[in-house]
């Protein structure tokens, strides 16, 4: 593979930022499919009435999404990100099949493992991928876009499968454009994706931060940074795994309609989506540890509140608010891990954050389902907003703010040794295709 002037930032590579920035609205889209009806499937088609049975394919899908993160990070510098990516896809390319037809509950839970691989796969590559391309200066904006591209896919597919479904039932009609998104994102990927071990090289040559002794348990709390950040991950998720399980129950209970339902789930995650445009491009300019503070208790704030809703349009204010402060954070954990990290260590360190993130889906769904079946869902969603308010305090009085910590080179190597020596070594690690 021929590569000529390695440039680091996002003018130099918008066009394949650009495909990474579509490919994950596709990843967003296949898990997006399943978040407004998933629930009523399970009450409707297969009477399961327990909210701890409803919530297992998001316990399911959580589980397999932290483990399968975990491994993306440590594996990507050895097979490649592009060769991630695609295995990705190709896991999920049956998911929507098995969603159209599946005879049972437990076909249902099977497809959310194969989506959890999916997701840990593609959406843990793209992350890292933007990451490599954009160098120090605009992580947050690039975090920004990548999460602004996938969970406004996941607000459309909810709002959308969620009206198919009021018109035309439960399944399958919902699903058939999973299938679409599954193959075309598997052929670009394929075909058009260019891998980033090149531009990881480059920058390593040049960064001054330390590499990390035990990436797992440094990032996971050891580093008080990293640490901070992974817990409120997990949080964030924990709350979004409620979200995702108790809403749409919650909802019906107060009679509202499924196109309702619909629209009142998909305005968390376009909030969520939109807002990541705007707060990204904070984190490139304030205090990391603000914007995650004040985000966390904007959301402890939301869910408490959610309890005292009762009309329509007090859960639209209350969504909104929910998806701006998630907005606030998600791009900055991204961005806060990258700025701790060499670059070598980046792709590790990010693929535990994300393994904690992600298992806070099987925790928040476990702990939902059990409090809400034994005391009932209010209890559920208080217990939730708490945790989420602690977790922010742990941020306020353990984490710091990082100050001019950007490598100061240009975004290209001059040095023809140094390119050479960087693309000698990419070849040794691994072969793109």
């Amino acid at each position: 593979m021929k590569k000529k002037n390695i440039r680091l930032g996002l003018k130099e590579n918008w066009k394949q930022f650009t495909l990474l920035v579509v490919i994950n609205a596709f990843v967003g889209g296949m898990v997006g499919m399943e978040r407004s009806i998933l629930p009523k499937i399970a009450d409707a088609e297969f009477h399961i009435a327990a909210k701890t049975a409803i919530l297992s394919f998001i316990i399911v899908f959580g589980i397999v999404k932290a483990i399968t993160n975990y491994f993306t990070g440590t594996l990507a510098n050895k097979l490649g990100r592009k060769n991630l990516l695609v295995i990705g896809w190709l896991i999920g390319i049956p998911v929507p099949f098995i969603l159209m037809y599946a005879p049972d509950w437990n076909w249902i839970v099977a497809a959310n493992i194969l989506l959890g691989m999916n997701q840990g796969l593609t959406w843990s590559s793209t992350v890292m991928m933007k990451i490599d391309l954009v160098g120090e200066r605009q992580r947050g904006f690039a975090m920004g876009l990548n999460e602004f591209a996938g969970y406004i896919a996941v607000a459309a597919m909810a709002f959308f499968t969620g009206w198919i479904a009021g018109q035309y039932g439960l399944r399958p009609y919902p699903f058939y454009i999973g299938v679409f998104i599954a193959v075309i994102g598997f052929l670009s990927s394929l075909f058009f994706v260019r891998d980033t071990i090149l531009h990881v090289e480059q920058e390593a040559v040049f960064s001054n931060i330390s590499q990390l002794k035990n990436i797992f348990w440094e990032t996971t709390w050891k580093n008080k940074n990293l640490g901070s950040v992974t817990q409120a991950g997990l949080v964030n998720n924990l709350n979004d795994g409620m979200v995702w399980g108790i809403f749409p129950i919650l909802l019906a209970s107060r009679g509202f309609t499924i196109g309702q339902i619909g629209i009142v789930v998909a305005i968390y995650p376009a909030v969520w989506g939109f807002g990541q445009v705007l707060t990204g491009k904070m984190a490139d300019r304030f205090c990391k540890k603000n914007m995650l503070f004040w985000g966390m208790i904007l959301q402890s704030v939301a869910l408490v509140a959610f309890i005292l809703a009762t009309t329509f349009m007090q859960f639209i204010f209350l969504s909104i608010l929910l998806g701006w402060g998630t907005a606030l954070v998600y791009p900055t954990f991204l961005a806060a891990i990258a700025e701790s990290t060499h670059p070598q260590d980046r792709a590790g360190s990010l693929g535990v954050f994300r393994f904690w993130r992600d298992l806070g889906y099987a925790i928040g769904a476990i702990i939902t389902g059990i409090i809400a079946d034994a005391i009932g869902m209010h209890a559920s969603i208080l217990v939730i907003g708490i945790l989420t308010f602690i977790s922010g305090l742990i941020i306020y009085y353990r984490m710091k703010c990082v100050k001019g910590n950007f490598i100061k080179i240009k975004y290209w190597l001059t040095n023809k040794l140094m390119r050479q020596k960087a693309i000698h070594s990419y070849r040794q690690k691994v072969l793109i295709f």
